[in-house]
């Protein structure tokens, strides 16, 4: 008698979902501790700005890429310190990696973003690119 791996996507339209899932998971980091930090993004008239909660968090640990239209915040947060003679009741103070890529909603200048860090709020400025005009061509008669 052979195995057959269960499934409970049976159905025809279902048939890649399950592996589509399995290889979405594959690129979020692992381990305990992974943090998905809450993004606020809007639009002004020059710019795309991405605000992020990042308390606790050194801002020269926080890595900020821009590559063809996704915006990738990496990071880590370490607590370290530790008291041992305390008699814990609860400790919720995390540790861990930060990882949020998000899709920009326009097209941005990558190499003239800013980024800067108040009060535990990340703020990345990010300029637009201006559009292109469109050039007129003119018919020569002959």
């Amino acid at each position: 008698m052979s195995l057959i791996k269960w499934s409970p996507f049976f159905f025809e339209p279902f048939d890649g979902m399950e592996k589509t899932f399995e290889e979405m998971n594959a690129l979020m980091p692992r381990g305990q501790g992974n943090i998905v930090p809450p993004i606020d993004m809007y639009e002004t008239k020059d710019a795309v700005v991405v605000e992020t909660p990042l308390a606790g968090v050194d801002p020269s640990k926080v890595e900020i890429s821009i590559e063809n239209g996704m915006l990738t915040i990496k990071g880590t947060m370490e607590r370290k310190t530790e008291v041992e003679d305390k008699n814990y009741y609860r400790k919720e103070m995390r540790s861990g990696s930060i990882f949020r890529q998000v899709a920009l909603p326009a097209r941005v200048e990558e190499g003239k973003a800013e980024a800067s860090c108040d009060n535990g709020i990340l703020k990345i400025l990010m300029p637009k690119v201006e559009p292109k005009k469109p050039i007129k061509v003119e018919v020569k008669k002959k």
